[in-house]
């Protein structure tokens, strides 16, 4: 089961400094528009870390996963893995691991078509990288990063 769409936090929304940032609470309709971003293959990258109630980051090639404090109630072994081919995605297990506070995941597109004027987002996607549904996103466009909110694990890429 997917994860709904949900309302953005403050921290999600907005512009500053050269950060362009948008959510979209789109109907499903909505998402045969969507696309995944174009890119050049990234190598395959895989991180292994015991993540508990202090939470933690983990960095897997260019994409980063932060885990708040309280978000776990045990330590959980979390694999990360930047996964090779014409897209950005990663891929987080235990998959549908659930937080009780909602995590970060940061997607880097500097290897990706430059697609200006046009923001990304975080997609939740299906193995076959079917879009399922768009995560709260903001798109850090002088970092070249889509950041997103998610509260479960599963597959995630760079959409537009």
């Amino acid at each position: 089961m997917g994860p709904s769409v949900q309302e953005p936090s403050e921290s999600l929304v907005g512009t500053l400094g050269g950060v362009v940032g948008g959510t979209l609470g789109a109907p499903v309709n909505a998402l045969k528009n969507l696309h995944l971003l174009s890119c050049s293959t990234q190598p395959y990258a895989v991180t292994t870390k015991n993540v508990g109630r202090e939470g933690g980051v983990i960095v897997v090639g260019t994409h980063k996963l932060t885990i708040p404090a309280g978000a776990l109630s045990r330590t959980v072994t979390i694999k990360a893995e930047q996964v090779p081919g014409n897209v950005n995605s990663v891929r987080f297990s235990p998959e549908g691991l659930q937080f009780s506070k909602t995590a970060t995941v940061e997607l880097s597109y500097r290897n990706c078509s430059p697609l200006l004027g046009i923001l990304k987002r975080v997609a939740y996607t299906d193995e076959r990288l079917k879009i399922l549904d768009l995560i709260p996103s903001l798109d850090l466009l002088n970092l070249q990063t889509v950041r997103g909110s998610i509260k479960h694990f599963s597959r995630y890429a760079v959409a537009w």
